[in-house]
């Protein structure tokens, strides 16, 4: 008998899953991908394709993360297999209970399914924003070019403003009272919120005359220029009423409108400037416009800030303001427009208004167009294909341990 006891024969190594390619599997995980985002792309390819594909990226610095799309897949379907046990079991009867047949096949899919829908959640957290096909309505209107004075005189101080206004002119310093150009400013930016089809444009001067905004209805873009305007964007030693004028008329020059209207906001006399206001009046006439002046303020003095007394309280001082309400009245007859004099706030707003009455309005096409934010038709289909993913992997496709 041999004393060397026979060893027992080595056991062949267990196999590792995924040591060699499995090319049907990774068929499936294809396939199953490429079902997973065509159904997820269904529902906005029907809702709104055309504007997907035309779509602005408000943040495309996510679409960045979709890098990370296939190292999440790959975790999500292969490399779960190299997790490791958390469970030690003595007996393999428990997994008699396992995913056999078809159930077996789908092991994959909650992986891809979270794949899919962290795709389109990058997708619309980019935001894609698509423009509105315009709109076209029939509308009224007339065409207005309004000539606000920037000159030192409209420092003066402009009381009785309404209550309603005063968010216009925001919170002043204790003791302050509003300016001639805060009450003017206030009701301009009034007015223009209370148009609709009224095609509006600014015109500002002091020494000479600028173009703030062409007539349009863009109330919005108007009302934020108004609201910048203050007497240091301008030379406001001087009052080129004539400059004032014919720039609006040049704005007024291409217009179609029957009612073309210049509105002047003025509280002073014309000094300096290039053209003479009767003169600028013969060119109002020759494009059909009418000129409405509107005189701020009345007679020949004014209060102004004169500095601060001792215990830091505003203090004022009356100063000669001369006006010449004669040539305002005689721009307006030639032209067949009518003057107006503001005394304070209201009658401002109300002197607004009135000229506007006496306009024909003109019909006209006009073009509304609006943005649209779509970033909910990938959204949707992101958080549905989550859930979907989180149900499956709870219950028939759990993976166990």
């Amino acid at each position: 008998m041999n004393s060397r006891m026979t060893r027992p024969a080595a056991a062949e190594p267990p196999k590792v899953v995924g040591s060699s390619p499995d090319y049907k599997r990774f068929f499936l995980i294809v396939l199953w991908l490429v079902a997973a985002l065509g159904l997820g792309a269904l529902y906005p390819l029907l809702a709104r394709s055309g504007a997907l594909l035309n779509a602005d990226w408000q943040a495309p610095y996510w679409l960045f993360g979709l890098v990370l799309v296939p190292p999440l897949l790959w975790r999500t379907t292969y490399g779960a297999d190299r997790r490791s046990a958390r469970l030690r079991l003595g007996s393999l009867s428990p997994f008699d209970g396992g995913p056999r047949g078809v159930r077996a096949r789908l092991v994959d899919l909650p992986g891809v399914l979270r794949s899919a829908g962290v795709l389109f959640c990058l997708i619309a957290l980019a935001r894609p924003v698509s423009l509105l096909r315009p709109a076209v309505s029939e509308e009224e209107g007339i065409d207005l070019v309004v000539a606000l004075d920037l000159s030192g005189s409209m420092q003066a101080v402009m009381e009785n403003l309404p209550e309603e206004l005063e968010r216009y002119v925001g919170d002043l310093p204790s003791g302050m009272l509003p300016t001639r150009l805060d009450a003017a400013k206030a009701v301009l930016r009034d007015f223009i919120g209370r148009r609709k089809s009224d095609r509006i444009g600014v015109v500002v001067f002091g020494k000479a005359a600028y173009v703030v905004a062409p007539p349009t209805l863009d109330y919005q873009l108007l009302d934020t220029l108004v609201g910048h305007m203050e007497l240091a964007l301008i030379d406001p030693n001087g009052t080129a009423i004539g400059d004032a004028l014919g720039t609006a008329v040049a704005r007024l020059r291409r217009s179609s409108a029957k009612s073309k209207a210049i509105v002047l906001l003025t509280d002073g006399d014309n000094k300096g400037g290039q053209v003479s206001p009767e003169y600028a009046a013969h060119l109002a006439n020759l494009v059909g416009a009418q000129i409405f002046p509107i005189q701020i303020g009345e007679g020949e003095t004014a209060k102004v800030l004169a500095g601060k007394t001792l215990f830091g309280q505003p203090r004022y001082e009356t100063v000669a303001y001369p006006t010449n309400p004669a040539l305002l009245k005689k721009l307006a007859e030639l032209t067949g427009g009518n003057m107006h004099v503001a005394a304070d706030a209201e009658s401002l707003r109300r002197s607004l208004h009135e000229v506007l009455d006496q306009l024909e309005k003109t019909e006209f096409e006009a073009a509304h167009a609006s943005y649209e934010d779509l970033f909910r038709y990938a959204a949707l289909p992101g958080i549905v294909l989550i859930a979907l993913e989180a149900l499956l992997a709870a219950s028939i496709l759990r993976r166990f341990p």
